[in-house]
C-alpha cells in the first residue's frame, strides 16, 4: 500500500475534523508491528454530521461521485461497515460503524499519534489486542499474538 495515499487520507480527515479510530493493520504499523495491508479501516462516530465530515475528507483526496453514496444510515443498519474503493488505487477503506456488539468509535480507548505533521487517532495496542484476540480469523489472531508479545498483554 502506498503510505503517501494513506497519509492523505488521514490528512483529509484531519482536515475535516472527522471523528475516528484507526484500526486494523494500518493501526498496528503505526505501533510498531510490521503488517501488510490492502485496506484503511476507520470507526467512525456514527452521527450524521460526522459521515458527512468524512465524505467531504474522501472527496477532497478521491474525484469519485460514488463517495456521495455513502450515509450514516447505512452504516447504522445490519450491515456496519462500508467497503469504500477508491477508482484507480491499490486498497479499499473500510468504514465501520461498530465491530461485532463490542466495539463502537465511543467504545475505543484510542491515542494521538503525530505522523509527518498530521494528527492521527490510532486504536491503543490494548484495545486492537481486545478486537482481535477472539476472532476466527488467521490473521486477527496473529496480530493479537504479536500485540500481546510485543505489549506484554496477557488473556483478559
Amino acid at each position: 500500500m502506498n503510505f503517501d495515499r494513506v497519509l492523505e487520507v488521514l490528512k483529509a480527515l484531519e482536515r475535516e475534523q472527522v471523528r475516528y479510530v484507526l484500526i486494523g493493520g494500518v493501526a498496528l504499523n503505526l505501533h510498531g508491528l510490521a503488517r501488510a495491508t490492502q485496506d484503511i479501516d476507520l470507526v467512525l462516530a456514527l452521527d450524521h454530521e460526522n459521515v458527512e465530515r468524512a465524505k467531504a475528507a474522501l472527496r477532497s483526496v478521491f474525484a469519485d461521485p460514488d463517495i456521495d453514496d455513502i450515509s450514516a444510515a447505512d452504516l447504522a443498519g445490519e450491515h456496519p461497515v462500508i467497503r469504500y474503493v477508491p477508482p484507480q488505487e491499490p486498497f479499499v477503506i473500510d468504514l465501520i460503524a461498530r465491530w461485532g456488539d463490542a466495539f463502537r468509535y465511543e467504545d475505543l480507548e484510542a491515542e494521538e499519534h503525530l505522523i509527518e505533521g498530521v494528527r492521527v487517532r490510532v486504536a491503543s495496542p490494548r484495545t486492537l489486542y481486545r478486537m482481535k484476540k477472539d476472532t476466527v480469523r488467521p490473521t486477527d489472531r496473529y496480530d493479537a499474538q504479536a500485540l500481546s508479545e510485543r505489549f506484554g498483554f496477557t488473556e483478559e
